[in-house]
């Protein structure tokens, strides 16, 4: 896999990752071109926030490929929903040219742990003593799922913000937030106050369709460009 996204993290103060709504290329390049640091796609997963079931890397590859063609920045791939669909195609993207992998910490497979750079994801069911050994298992970013599933959607708190920092005071990793709130660009500031290292957003805040998705990364572009 490409290097790229893990430098990110050293030269920028927040990193700014589009997580799309569907594997589209047309949406991909809309996020680059309007300041995402990263992009991400997805197979073997039904996507509770944008309500996508994405398919197996056999009917996606086409879509995910062109994705990568243009080389307009690093982009990354979700393994799967779980440990089961995580495994089905983990040898054949392991051969393709994606700049990290993304999967929660229980939905990847033992014999993958060499699949590099891994975002890999916590819950609000994982343990601080969890959550501080994914260092020393090979993770390298880590991403801060830990919204519960009916909540998603609900304005950012106080309460989420200490979550936030208690999980990046744990953790000798960067932290990653995706917008399971509703979070808005006027909020940056106070994440970055708690420690996040970057802002994930998808379809909470951008919507489906290349001219919302463009405008809601110009915008989270603009907030962190400016703190």
């Amino acid at each position: 896999m490409k290097d790229g996204f893990t430098t990110l993290f050293q030269r920028k103060k927040m990193v700014l990752i589009m997580s799309l709504p569907e594997n589209n290329p047309e949406w991909c390049r809309a996020a680059f071109e309007n300041g995402a640091d990263a992009v991400k796609g997805h197979i073997n997963v039904h996507h509770r926030a944008s309500g996508t079931h994405f398919g197996r890397w056999s009917e996606e590859r086409a879509k995910l490929e062109a994705m990568l063609e243009p080389d307009l920045g690093p982009v990354g791939l979700v393994l799967g929903g779980s440990l089961e669909n995580a495994s089905l195609d983990a040898e054949e993207v392991r051969a393709c040219p994606f700049a990290f992998c993304s999967v929660y910490a229980h939905h990847l497979p033992a014999w993958a742990l060499d699949i590099h750079p891994l975002m890999a994801a916590c819950d609000n069911g994982y343990t601080p003593e969890e959550i501080r050994a994914m260092p020393g298992m090979g993770v390298d970013v880590l991403e801060a799922s830990v919204i519960p599933g009916d909540e998603y959607g609900q304005g950012l708190s106080l309460r989420d913000l200490m979550r936030y920092r208690s999980i990046a005071d744990t953790v000798s990793l960067p932290v990653v937030v995706p917008t399971q709130r509703a979070i808005q660009p006027r909020e940056v500031p106070a994440l970055i106050r708690a420690g996040v290292r970057g802002l994930m957003i998808g379809a909470v805040v951008t919507g489906r369709g290349t001219e919302s998705i463009a405008r809601a990364v110009a915008t989270f572009r603009e907030a962190i460009d400016g703190v």
